[in-house]
């Protein structure tokens, strides 16, 4: 692999893993018990956020402390019973981590849970070694600010320029892009002509890391 080769920073709910379903049903669920009924559109307009950002925006108000860690324990102990029991990999995921890895390009993921959630989901999908950097992003800045991308680029030893952001949400990719990074898009949340301000869009990994890289200008 050439010097250029870059870092790669992916998202992990409906980038790697698909589960955007059991985070709805697990929200629905939740806040069906305080008899509120969540949006979809609402849902996926907030949908790669943090639970900081996205659940006053569910409830219409900034709940206390104590009421915000309780509804998000609930969800997401709901949410981990769903998607370690139905989830699955969005097609071809691991044929691009496994390509990186042999070719030498650090990854990194670079994910809105907390570091329980993000290493149970690898853990179950036997993901984990294909990483060198796993950067929650529960307690920073929501994307689309960059600080995610940006702590995690860090961590790997790589500036802006030479990393490339995979996400499927808006504001996920929007985040990737106003941390100065070049941002690969799945159509597995959002359709293509929602996504066009990203720098490339796939419908899955099943064509080859190569080709999307080389095309980017790396490589």
């Amino acid at each position: 692999m050439t010097h250029n080769a870059p870092a790669l920073l992916w998202d992990l709910d409906g980038t790697i893993v698909d589960s955007k379903d059991c985070h709805y049903r697990a929200w629905t669920l939740i806040l069906g018990e305080m008899g509120l009924t969540l949006d979809e559109e609402l849902f996926l307009a907030s949908f790669g956020r943090n639970n900081q950002s996205s659940l006053p925006q569910y409830l219409g108000y900034e709940p206390d402390p104590a009421l915000f860690d309780k509804i998000v324990q609930e969800k997401e102990s709901l949410f981990l019973e769903l998607v370690l029991e139905e989830s699955g990999l969005i097609p071809g995921v691991e044929s691009w981590l496994a390509f990186a890895q042999e070719n030498g390009i650090k990854q990194a993921v670079a994910s809105s849970s907390d570091q329980q959630i993000i290493s149970l989901l690898l853990e179950k999908f036997g993901l984990k070694a294909y990483f060198d950097v796993i950067q929650p992003g529960a307690h920073l800045p929501a994307k689309p600010a960059p600080d995610i991308f940006l702590l995690a680029a860090e961590k790997l030893g790589k500036t802006p320029e030479q990393c490339v952001v995979v996400e499927d949400s808006l504001a996920g990719v929007q985040g990737g892009k106003n941390a100065g990074m070049k941002c690969v898009a799945v159509t597995s949340t959002f359709p293509r002509e929602a996504l066009t301000f990203a720098d490339q869009v796939v419908e899955d990994y099943t064509g080859p890391l190569r080709s999307i890289l080389q095309a980017l200008g790396f490589l």
